[in-house]
């Protein structure tokens, strides 16, 4: 039987949880803010990855910007004020974004309170470790035990990335000019992969049929023989990303839960459409 919930665990928007289950498992979820030419909206919210596609194929500019400190200050406030307990705040890699460090300096405010967590990951690489961590935390787990299971499932999990142009990576400064330039010559297709929470180059291909293939041929490496849970997310590419679910479906000998999405916002506005991303993890 499960015992009292002592802790409530935190994310933010670019975990992309899929639809329900924070609800189901109390995950409170912080969204970033979105910024479309003059309009500003938050992720997931008001802005969805449909507004994000239209306004970067019309050319609009599109930014993002963290939850302040004063906003995490307030969640868990709420959070601590009406659940006495524990909080476990985990999200997106500070290499790709200051909402981890609005986190901490908020959680300053509740020292033996509130844990914060870099995960170094962001979209189910980060999604899943929230989800293990919720389920111990439903469960009646302590502090130190949710933390335990969102690193296991962090250590284990792997995230791969295909992109149809590095442009918006670079304009974001999510990635140097010179992995930018790794997908310009002869327009070669990139693959990506985080890498110590940064995005990195990992190989390059010619065409988008053969990038699909090798995704296959890399999240099967990634999985061996162990059960494992999947996510293929993708940005404006649903027919893409369809297929390549079918196809590690197929190959992965020992998949448990499958989850196709696509990304908000926060993400989308920096890989542009045509993003296919493949997450492999423990399996629940």
């Amino acid at each position: 039987m499960a015992g009292r919930q002592q802790v409530t665990v935190v994310t933010d928007s670019t975990s992309y949880l899929p639809a329900g289950l924070a609800d189901r498992l109390g995950i409170r979820v912080m969204p970033l803010q979105v910024q479309l030419g003059d309009r500003c909206g938050s992720e997931g919210i008001d802005v969805s990855p449909a507004d994000v596609t239209a306004a970067l194929r019309a050319g609009v500019t599109v930014g993002t910007s963290r939850p302040t400190p004063g906003d995490f200050a307030k969640l868990y406030k709420e959070i601590l004020d009406s659940e006495p307990g524990q909080v476990l705040s985990l999200h997106l890699s500070a290499e790709l974004s200051g909402t981890c460090d609005s986190a901490r300096l908020a959680a300053r405010e509740f020292p033996a309170q509130v844990r914060v967590l870099d995960s170094r990951a962001a979209g189910m690489a980060l999604g899943f470790p929230v989800l293990a961590a919720g389920r111990v935390a439903a469960d009646g787990g302590g502090l130190d035990e949710v933390e335990a299971a969102a690193r296991q499932v962090l250590d284990a999990s792997t995230a791969l990335f295909y992109v149809d142009s590095l442009e918006w990576l670079h304009r974001g400064g999510r990635i140097g000019s010179a992995a930018a330039r790794f997908g310009t010559a002869l327009a070669v297709k990139p693959l990506l992969h985080l890498a110590d929470g940064r995005i990195a180059p990992l190989e390059k291909v010619r065409t988008t049929s053969k990038a699909i293939a090798r995704l296959v041929q890399l999240g099967v490496a990634a999985a061996g023989d162990r059960p494992v849970d999947l996510a293929v997310q993708h940005l404006a590419a649903p027919a893409r990303a369809a297929e390549l679910a079918r196809q590690l479906g197929d190959q992965l000998p020992r998949l448990g839960t499958v989850y196709t999405s696509e990304v908000g916002a926060a993400v989308g506005a920096h890989v542009g459409p045509g993003l296919l991303g493949v997450v492999i993890a423990p399996a629940a």
